[in-house]
């Protein structure tokens, strides 16, 4: 299938149905399955077979759906995620423990922040938070002797900043440690991050992939290039006594890491996917590239639209040439960004919230990537629990109006924003 276009590989992978099969994904919404042989299910335990005994480990929905995006992102795995808050925290805890490191871009999803400065410090994990822009000398600075992962979004939510990827997988594998890229906002369809470096990555499937609001889901996907056998790694490269001594590098070879995700840190913290949002995702999955192109049309009339309009005093979409980031988003997304941009309304947050208030079929919303255009207050809502200093090295301003351009018809879209921002 990598032979495939990627829109291709959208529709056709992950399932292949044998003759008389169901031609779409079956929805298998069992939790358990049958065997004949103690010894069968003892093997399965231990690793010796793969094959399915509790959906939490594995299900056939949700193999299928797992082998598509690891397609299209190139990778080796992947595993699906009750939610892409749990997608972020799998990625990490597979890798760090209490005494160890991560150095992370400061701009970044206000959840994904509170994630890394609240709960992994209260787990005993370190984090320093650098801005994605700052010079190599300055990001070579913040790594530690314990720093085991450099965190980043290839698409940052709602500051829309470009992540450099190769310049931050260059950096991380200086310092023998994974660049671990949330790449929700361009999708595979736009941007992937492993060849440019990345070596993990994952998604909130909420967004893009699904596309529809329906099923929250996040999946974790594994490059397979990393050579965990430096030293830094002992999870992944001494035996691992709950599985009677398993070493995951010996066993599983460039599979290592997404295995040990799905047996030890699935098995124990329980964040499975549903197999009907693993349905509803490969749903949204088959469509995702007509998508992105009109999502990435639509929301480029509206950043020139708000660009030249009086009520707007400044708009962040990487697409425009007057961006910072258009360089950047040309060398990683020359196909397109997302959907989404952010902009201030001139005359600060109070204006902001009279616009949003003033709209009449754009919605406000907590959610973004989605067909239906919406639009969110980041500085009261997203990112409401970040004190000033952190917002500003987050990017989010008090003027700041997220919004997310759906698939709707573009002159429906200009309308609404035009006679909101007239009432602003």
């Amino acid at each position: 299938m990598q032979d495939f276009h990627i829109d291709t590989r959208c529709v056709q992978s992950g399932y292949h149905p044998e003759n008389g099969a169901p031609r779409v994904v079956p929805i298998v919404q069992s939790t358990t399955y049958k065997y004949d042989s103690a010894k069968d299910l003892g093997d399965l335990f231990d690793l010796k077979t793969s094959g399915y005994f509790y959906t939490r480990l594995g299900n056939p929905t949700l193999s299928a759906v797992e082998g598509k995006i690891a397609a299209l992102e190139g990778g080796t795995g992947a595993l699906l995620t009750s939610s892409g808050q749990a997608a972020t925290l799998i990625s990490l805890l597979n890798i760090c423990q209490a005494g160890d490191h991560v150095v992370s871009s400061g701009t970044i999803y206000g959840g994904t922040y509170n994630l890394l400065d609240k709960t992994l410090r209260q787990m005993g994990i370190e984090v320093t938070f650098v801005a994605p822009d700052a010079s190599e000398q300055e990001l070579h600075q913040a790594f530690r002797a314990n720093t085991r992962a450099l965190f980043g979004e290839s698409l940052a939510n709602p500051a829309m900043v470009v992540l450099d990827i190769e310049k931050m997988a260059s950096i991380a594998h200086a310092h023998g440690v994974p660049l671990i890229v949330d790449n929700t906002f361009p999708t595979p369809v736009h941007c992937r991050p492993f060849e440019w470096g990345a070596d993990i990555v994952i998604h909130s499937t909420t967004k893009y992939m699904d596309g529809h609001a329906v099923a929250l889901g996040g999946v974790v996907v594994d490059g397979g290039r990393f050579d965990w056998n430096n030293g830094l790694f002992p999870g992944l490269c001494t035996p691992d006594s709950s599985y009677h001594g398993i070493v995951y590098t010996e066993t599983f070879g460039n599979q290592a890491y997404i295995v040990k995700a799905r047996t030890h840190l699935m098995r124990d913290l329980g964040t499975a996917q549903s197999p009907q949002n693993a349905f509803l995702l490969n749903l949204g999955l088959e469509t995702l590239p007509l998508r992105m192109e009109r999502h990435c049309s639509n929301a480029l009339a509206v950043a020139r639209f708000l660009e030249q309009h009086p009520g707007v005093s400044w708009i962040n979409y990487p697409e425009l040439p007057s961006s910072s980031m258009y360089p950047l988003a040309r060398k990683y997304m020359p196909q397109g960004t997302c959907g989404v941009l952010s902009f201030g309304v001139r005359g600060g947050r109070d204006a902001a919230v009279r616009f949003m208030e003033s709209l009449r079929m754009i919605a406000q919303v907590v959610h973004v990537a989605d067909i239906r255009s919406c639009v969110l207050h980041p500085a009261s809502t997203t990112h409401r629990q970040m004190t000033d200093a952190q917002l500003a090295e987050a990017g989010v301003t008090p003027d700041m109006v997220r919004l997310s351009v759906g698939i709707e018809h573009p002159s429906d879209i200009l309308a609404d924003l035009q006679q909101a921002l007239a009432k602003a």
